[in-house]
């Protein structure tokens, strides 16, 4: 039991790991309770630790990122159409399922904003960067025209919006082709958040950008400014001074 525990543990997040637990210990009380096992091992399955909190955001560096956008092949549609989602991740932190629900309609040009259709139904207005407007541009005029209102779309055919599942992949696509470590698109959110830290921006401020219903999500990301976290961290009792 506790070496499957530990093979599978690897290859999942820590809520597929929660998961597991909670459907193997009723498995292993119906077995016993059924007779096709003679003691109860129930007991045998650990807990899993709660880490939520405590976890430093995962954040890429620049030269991923920069690695990433590169890969991109712009003089097709396919790599326009990548090229501006993966800026859609890392400089506004949006979801998956958010870059795959943005329509022609949720951009205003002229006042250079989008609507951002979020989780529960909620629907928030953010700016929109120049470059990531530019690149939605340079791909909306070489996008073939479909039915669909939906800004992203599959490639090649058949024709339709992309999904949370097939933005995700354009992500583990460019990764592929940078040759660089597989980077999971939530941790493109990551980077946004850490970047607009790194640049002065407020916690209500960055908050607002992510969508976070709490400032105390949003809070994880101070731990990642060592530099201002130096500033306010206590000398330890017999150790030299920084």
């Amino acid at each position: 039991m506790s070496e499957f525990l530990a093979r599978e543990c690897l290859r999942l997040s820590d809520g597929g790991t929660r998961g597991m637990v909670a459907k193997l210990r009723p498995l292993l009380v119906f077995l016993h309770v059924s007779g096709r096992v003679s003691v109860p091992v129930r007991w045998a399955v650990p807990g899993v630790a709660n880490v939520q909190g405590r976890m430093l955001p995962r954040a890429v560096d620049r030269a991923t990122v920069l690695a990433l956008l590169a890969s991109c092949d712009r003089r097709r549609v396919c790599g326009l159409r990548d090229y501006a989602i993966v800026l859609f991740l890392a400089r506004l932190g949006l979801r998956c399922g958010e870059v795959a629900a943005i329509r022609l309609e949720d951009i205003d040009w002229r006042a250079g904003e989008i609507l951002v259709r979020g989780k529960g139904g909620r629907r928030d207005r953010l700016p929109l960067p120049v470059d990531v407007g530019e690149a939605v541009t340079e791909y909306l005029l070489r996008r073939p025209p479909t039915e669909p209102r939906s800004v992203f779309m599959r490639m090649p055919a058949p024709a339709g919006s992309m999904t949370r599942q097939s933005v995700s992949q354009v992500v583990v696509g460019a990764c592929r082709r940078a040759s660089v470590p597989r980077v999971a698109a939530h941790r493109l959110r990551h980077t946004a958040a850490t970047e607009m830290l790194r640049a002065g921006g407020s916690l209500p401020e960055i908050a607002q950008v992510l969508r976070h219903q709490r400032l105390r999500t949003t809070a994880i990301y101070t731990r990642v400014d060592h530099a201002a976290l130096r500033t306010v961290a206590m000398p330890w009792p017999g150790g030299d001074a920084a």
